[in-house]
């Protein structure tokens, strides 16, 4: 059973090509929003928590800051609105979860970049 839908998602699943990146990373996700008849392009940068799941059920968690407010979103990766993802800083974290980041606040609230 766990081969036959490895193997539907493989064939009729259209994969898009982004980036690499991972918790830690600061990247900003571009995507369309539908108005009415209008549609506009919309953008998200924030830090990312966490990549869960596999496959086409594959999901990503942004956390930004609005004023003093923590924002998260969860993006799918195959979703069908998202345009493309620019990753603009890599972070030097220990572990692929980070949901310890929403505690801190300050410098503390800081991650190392990674230079290249």
């Amino acid at each position: 059973m766990n081969s036959l839908v490895k193997f539907v998602q493989d064939e009729f699943v259209t994969r898009k090509d982004f980036p690499e990146f991972g918790a830690g990373d600061t990247v900003t996700v571009y995507y369309e929003i539908k108005e009415g008849n209008k549609t506009r392009t919309q953008f998200f940068k924030g830090v990312v928590l966490q990549r869960k799941g596999t496959g086409s059920s594959e999901t990503f968690t942004i956390r930004k800051m609005s004023g003093t407010v923590g924002v998260e979103r969860i993006f799918p990766v195959n979703l069908p609105a998202l345009q493309k993802i620019e990753v603009n800083k890599k972070g030097k974290v220990r572990r692929a979860r980070i949901f310890y980041f929403r505690g801190l606040t300050g410098k503390k609230a800081r991650i190392k970049e990674v230079r290249k």
